[in-house]
């Protein structure tokens, strides 16, 4: 069964969409999943290209709406950057193969159709009238800043560039990193950490930090933008280590009691061998319960503004850290950008290649596909 929406309600949608996916898409297709008369999400496919097979195009995107809780319907809006052609028989849409092969996807599904929308630059159109007519866009509101939301109007790449940062922070940064990383490098070789007075204060305060792992993870989240050098360093000094940039995404996707009982669970495991509980590797892999967004939000800017401050060889920690928080958020864009900036500083970063796998193969977390409370 298809609904057809009249044409200003139409209109009125396509004003609700960028609200709806945080950014005004481009170059997507975007599929909302209803539940009676109610959507509350959406979700991003970049546009198939020549040497797309449509059929698992389609099966791929109505499967991942259908994953969405209570969802029995969908509606489907392509963002195209192609303008619409005139024939004799009428007026063709970009895409139209394409967007067939979705809706006929979503029929088998059971799945009932909302409206099926063709946004280009000109004007934008219904793929379900059985003579489409151009529209212009003046009848669509233009998206505005909802509180909750933010600034909607930059596409889905808008905010993963990394904050510019002056060549002056960025060489403070690298100073403290090759300070607090001279004195560290006793210990990993086995010998004692040796602090005469000397040494600047800055580096002492820093040392104490890494006394308490999960509490510096924590106070992280009070200062994400504006961490001071030393703090930077000592972050980056961590997250460059496996067992505790684990600990790091797992604290900043719980909580601190959940960080500090990774830690031990790491810290069990480098010493005894003993098995990482599987509930930590089902959080990596986005199972269990949803993290709380804004504290996800918060550890983003924090690892994004370490790896802007951060010298190119201890990008790639911080930046993949960005990629699994960006991912938890929904936002697999963003996080294929990081992914992309690590593959370009060291193509074997093997945590990297794990999430590239896990994007590629549109694995979502199971936290994406459940709807909030009805508000």
């Amino acid at each position: 069964m298809t609904t057809v929406l009249r044409a200003t309600d139409s209109a009125a949608f396509l004003g609700l969409v960028p609200t709806l996916a945080g950014f005004t898409p481009r170059r997507s297709i975007v599929l909302l999943p209803f539940c009676g008369a109610r959507t509350e999400g959406a979700m991003r496919l970049d546009l198939p290209d020549d040497e797309t097979d449509l059929e698992h195009y389609a099966h791929a995107a109505v499967g991942l709406a259908s994953r969405v809780t209570g969802t029995d319907a969908v509606a489907l809006v392509v963002y195209t950057d192609e303008e619409s052609q005139a024939t004799r028989d009428g007026l063709v849409l970009p895409h139209a193969v394409a967007v067939d092969e979705v809706l006929g996807s979503a029929e088998d599904a059971g799945l009932r159709v909302v409206d099926a929308l063709c946004v280009t630059p000109s004007g934008w159109s219904s793929y379900l009238e059985p003579a489409p007519r151009l529209r212009p866009l003046a009848e669509v509101l233009p998206p505005a800043e909802v509180p909750s939301v933010g600034d909607v109007s930059g596409d889905q790449w808008a905010g993963a560039e990394l904050p510019v940062v002056d060549l002056a922070e960025k060489e403070r940064v690298g100073r403290a990193m090759q300070e607090l990383t001279a004195l560290l490098d006793q210990e990993e070789t086995g010998r004692s950490v040796r602090v005469t007075g000397r040494e600047n204060p800055q580096l002492i305060a820093a040392l104490v930090l890494l006394e308490d792992i999960p509490a510096l993870f924590e106070s992280v989240l009070a200062t994400p933008d504006t961490l001071p050098p030393f703090a930077t360093a000592t972050l980056l000094w961590c997250l460059e280590r496996p067992l505790l940039r684990d600990v790091a995404i797992a604290q900043w996707a719980t909580d601190l009691l959940g960080g500090k009982r990774a830690y031990s669970a790491q810290m069990a495991f480098a010493t005894s061998g003993e098995m990482v509980p599987d509930e930590l590797g089902r959080l990596f892999l986005g199972q269990g319960p949803g993290p709380d967004p804004e504290r996800l939000r918060v550890a983003l800017s924090a690892v994004r503004a370490a790896a802007a401050r951060a010298p190119r060889a201890s990008r790639p920690a911080p930046l993949t850290a960005a990629a699994w928080l960006s991912w938890a958020l929904g936002r697999a864009t963003h996080a294929g950008h990081y992914l992309d900036l690590v593959r370009e500083i060291d193509p074997g970063y093997s945590l990297a290649a794990l999430l590239e796998t896990m994007i590629g193969s549109a694995l979502l977390p199971e936290w994406a596909f459940r709807r909030g409370p009805a508000r």
